[in-house]
This record gives C-alpha cells, structure tokens and sequence, in this order.
C-alpha cells in the first residue's frame, strides 16, 4: 500500500486497516493504530511501519489509547458482541439488557451502543430475529403451530401474528410454500443473470456461472417461495437490466421489492445514492450511518438485488476492490464499465470541444443519436 492511502486510513480512522500497518508520530515518540481515536497528527510528523516490532525497532513506544500491539480496544469490544450474541441464541429464557450487560461486563448502555453498531440490530431485535429463524426451521416438521412457537422460544402464538412478515406462519406451516417468484434466466456479459420477481416488484438479481448455481442461491435467499419460470412479464425488466449492464448511464428504473431489517435498508438506501462513476469506502459509508465498517460489509453481503441495489460500488480504504457476494472480477467489470462513461461524459479542463466533438460524443453514449 503506497504511504498516500496509508495516510488516507490514518485521516478517516479506518479500522479495517488495522493490523496491516501503524504509524509513528516523530513529535510524541508514539505509534498508533489507523483507527487511533487520537487528534490527528501532522503529515510531516508521520511514518509508517508494517509491524508494531518495526516501529519499536526505530525507537517508538505503543499508544496506551489505541494498544496498537494487542487487540484494540474495537477488536475486544467485536469479542465482547459476538459473546454477547451467543448467549442471546443459547439462552432458554430471554435476557434483559442489564441481565445481558452483566455476564457480558459492560454496562447497559455501552453494550447497546457497540452491539448495535456491529450487527445493526438492539439486542432484543437480534434474539427476537434468531427466534423467528428457528421458527422457520421448525415449522415445516412441527405438527401444530403451538408446538413450533413454544419449541422456538415463543410462550404463545400471539407473537407471530404482531409483525406482519407477507406470509402468515400458519400458511407456512400448513403446506402452502409461501407466495408466488416468478424467475427469467438470461446470459450476460458477466456469466449467467436471474431475476425473480414479485406481485410487488423485483426481489432478486443475482449473478452467476451457470443456471443451476443461481438457481441454488435463489432457494437459499427464499426457501419458502414457489419458483416459476416467467411466463414474460419479466422480459421487460431483463432488457432494461442488460442495457444498463452495457450503457451504465441509462440507470434501469424498475419496482423493487426490498426485503431485509430496517439497518439493511438504510445501508441499501445509501448504496442507490452513489452516482454511476463514482465509489464509497465502507469507512465512508460507517460514517454516514453512525454504524461501523463491519455492518456495512455485511449488510453489503447480504444484498439480493446485484447492479440495481449497487454494493460493488464500495470498496476498500486502501483502494483495492474488496469483497463482492458475486465475485471481484464482475466487480471489476461492472466499476470499468462505469468508470468509462463517466470519463466519456467528463470533458477535460480547459479543453473545449466543437459540435462535431459533441455530437459524438452524444452518438458514442446513445445509439439511437
């Protein structure tokens, strides 16, 4: 990594870059972490080391805040989350937030703060979720509703009907599969593409090697719903998804059918407002939503709706792609395409171009021109 996106970390205490390097302030004698809550220090005070031993080596001393040669104090507080998590999963009985907070160690609020940020759920909203998770798995077997509520960690049945989820579990456990996808296929330019759709809008667009890979994913996203080949009321969205995959200008302005936690929306929301040519770190986009780098990859992870809900548009700090559910090289592909549109349509400073230069440009971007 060049020195300059070393520093580019350093400014936006990027946490994702620990462990990778740390830097030395010459006025202090002191090294950091990239992520060191610490006042910014000046440029020309800074070096950086790959290792905390390189920089003891050269005569600093660890910071005492950031503890950049052990688990940071964001690292122990992921620990402290992730313990956190497992008890709600195991517990027979459910836990209050103080109850939580005291086998965990830390106090109420504190522990609010950090598990929120990690997982972009409260505590309450993440075992109320795992709870409807083991319901779902236990419908299809059980031979009552009662039966698969109480065996889940409901005390009744009356919960299951307070959040209206689409589909009611009584339906679901009595046989009926759950609504209607409809599904087309096509190849594209990157491989395979799918697209399912509901009454409401599309729900998923997903990329792929082949068509059964894709269709194995598609009943992984959505093992309740009964698939059917479309009967061509998605030729119309497939034709706008491919041209826009090859005009990236010309944005596909379809219904959408969003499904995920209120979190995952708003990461999703935030996705849609990156303009074509243009990318957001994951630091970034933290920081945007109060929430913390990790959330935002797996809430990036986690989109089911490829290219329109555009997650390949983050990347990393360091300027490196990072990951894609899909794979790095359509990632690639799909941040090339738009980055050459955006240079087509970007003239150079001080450079003035003539109708015959306009006028093709315009035909370069638009066949029908």
């Amino acid at each position: 990594m060049s020195e300059e996106r070393r520093w580019q970390a350093v400014c936006e205490r990027d946490a994702t870059q620990d462990g990778r390097f740390v830097f030395a302030v010459a006025s202090t004698g002191i090294y950091c972490r990239p992520s060191c809550p610490a006042r910014r220090p000046r440029r020309e005070n800074v070096s950086f080391h790959d290792s905390p031993a390189q920089a003891e080596a050269a005569g600093y001393r660890p910071c005492k805040r950031c503890t950049p040669q052990g688990s940071s104090p964001a690292e122990q507080l992921d620990a402290l989350v992730i313990a956190a998590c497992r008890l709600l999963d195991e517990s027979d009985k459910r836990l209050t937030l103080g109850e939580l907070a005291a086998r965990i160690g830390l106090s109420a609020s504190h522990l609010a703060r950090a598990f929120k940020m990690r997982t972009g759920m409260t505590p309450k909203a993440w075992a109320s979720a795992r709870r409807r998770e083991r319901l779902e798995q236990a419908l299809p077997k059980a031979s009552s509703l009662l039966d698969a509520a109480l065996d889940s960690g409901y005390s009744s049945t009356r919960a299951l009907y307070a959040h209206v989820a689409g589909i009611s579990a009584a339906r679901r456990r009595q046989g009926a599969s759950g609504e209607t996808l409809s599904v087309a296929l096509a190849p594209c330019s990157l491989g395979y593409l799918l697209l399912a759709g509901s009454d409401n809008g599309l729900c998923a667009l997903l990329f792929g090697d082949s068509p059964s890979a894709l269709q194995a994913e598609l009943r992984q996203r959505f093992p309740q719903a009964t698939l059917q080949a479309d009967d061509g009321s998605l030729k119309d969205s497939l034709g706008e998804v491919i041209r826009q995959m090859d005009e990236p200008h010309r944005a596909a302005n379809l219904p959408l059918d969003i499904r995920g936690s209120i979190f995952q929306q708003r990461v999703w929301q935030a996705l849609r407002a990156i303009p074509v040519g243009e990318t957001r770190t994951y630091g970034q986009l933290a920081a945007s939503l109060g929430s913390h780098p990790r959330a935002i990859a797996r809430a990036c992870a986690s989109n089911p709706l490829g290219l329109l809900v555009p997650c390949h548009r983050v990347t990393a700090a360091d300027g490196s792609l990072g990951g894609y559910r899909w794979g790095a090289a359509r990632k690639a592909a799909l941040l090339k395409a738009e980055a050459e549109i955006r240079e087509v349509k970007t003239p150079q400073p001080g450079v003035e171009r003539s109708d015959t230069e306009e006028n093709a440009g315009v035909a370069a971007l638009d066949p029908g021109y």
